[in-house]
């Protein structure tokens, strides 16, 4: 295990800069998951860490040594692509242990290693087989198994399960965080689906633009997002998102106009609102309902539907601004233009001014 501390770190291409002085600390034995949009800087940031790509600026750390001049290959990490790389003319355990093979490893210590491996990751059985005789999933195990040989400080991840199927990406997810819990090891995850990095994070890492947004683990970046853009992109579906206009202010709530021409009043950590500011109503899918539960009403058309049998999914339009969601357990007979009041409680929305959440959302702690 080893921790890996980034500071300042800046990548530029000629006049181009990609990654804007990013400061973070990875604590030994932490599961740490890169998540952004395509082009936010994840993966150019895990090739910094593993040395593919060379710093601009900046100093990293691993395992408290600077490695900025280091080669890859004496760092102390493994890298498992998005691409499985496999070499198809060797079994599985050839594959595995085709790394040691070529450091002179004895064969006695390659075999050990290969069928612990083997075993952790439920390949014992296929040993014999080339990469063109086995599944997708099968295929990135036998990448993952060629990293976990090499008994690294760190394991880095590429992407890895974008190329599977719906069903193999939840089986490799579960094997990837047993395999963690397993091995014990500081694991670095970079990908663009933020179902993955809630699953499988302790901590989660949010960029966009070549900068951290936010840091924390995923109930926190859920319940606590730092801003509109955190708010927006943890949690599937993405938090719904309305213009308002403060119309009251007490000493530790405000009181806002929706497009609908409801009013919700809120509590918040701040004293800089004034009436006649605009700030945004964030409410997530799931905390609306489609009975009485709640104080605060929303009308609400419906303009598409989704039943799946054990939740239902309602897209439609608040105060003239369309694409609003609702996620409700369970199958509602809800057809497409029927009118809704919507329901759902004031302690659950967020209140962003200027970007930044500014809600008083203790009820979470």
């Amino acid at each position: 295990m080893a921790d890996i501390k980034l500071s300042n770190i800046v990548k530029s291409y000629g006049d181009a800069t990609v990654i804007h002085g990013v400061d973070l600390e990875i604590k030994q034995g932490e599961f740490v998951v890169f998540v952004g949009p395509s082009g936010c800087g994840k993966s150019t940031l895990l090739r910094l860490i593993a040395g593919l790509e060379e710093i601009t600026d900046g100093v990293l750390e691993i395992d408290n040594q600077v490695v900025n001049h280091i080669d890859p290959a004496e760092r102390g990490i493994a890298m498992v692509f998005q691409s499985y790389a496999l070499y198809p003319h060797l079994t599985v355990a050839e594959n595995m242990g085709f790394g040691m093979k070529m450091n002179g490893r004895p064969k006695a210590e390659i075999k050990q290693r290969v069928d612990a491996a083997a075993k952790a990751l439920q390949l014992d059985h296929l040993m014999d087989r080339k990469p063109k005789d086995m599944s997708g999933g099968q295929r990135q195990r036998v990448a993952i198994g060629r990293a976990i040989v090499r008994n690294p400080k760190v394991f880095l991840f590429d992407e890895p399960l974008s190329n599977l199927d719906a069903e193999l990406r939840v089986e490799m997810r579960l094997q990837i965080a047993n395999l963690h819990r397993e091995l014990e090891t500081t694991m670095v995850y970079v990908t663009h689906d933020q179902v993955e990095a809630m699953t499988l994070a302790d901590k989660i890492v949010v960029l966009r633009d070549g900068r951290v947004e936010q840091v924390g683990s995923p109930l926190a970046l859920y319940n606590h997002p730092a801003n509109e853009f955190v708010a927006g992109f943890i949690g599937s579906p993405k938090m719904n998102m309305l213009p308002a206009s403060v119309v009251e202010v007490g000493e530790n709530d405000i009181t806002i106009l929706l497009p609908d021409l409801q009013t919700v009043t809120a509590k918040v950590m701040t004293s800089n609102i004034k009436i006649g500011d605009q700030v945004t109503f964030g409410l997530r899918p799931e905390h609306i309902s489609l009975d009485d539960k709640g104080k605060e009403k929303l009308h609400f058309l419906t303009q598409d539907v989704e039943r799946l049998g054990n939740s239902t999914y309602l897209f439609g339009e608040v105060g003239g601004f369309s694409n609003y969601r609702v996620h409700v357990s369970g199958d509602f007979n809800v057809n497409r233009g029927d009118e809704l009041n919507l329901s759902f409680n004031a302690d659950d929305c967020h209140i962003f001014f200027d970007s930044l959440c500014i809600s008083n959302l203790a009820h979470f702690e």
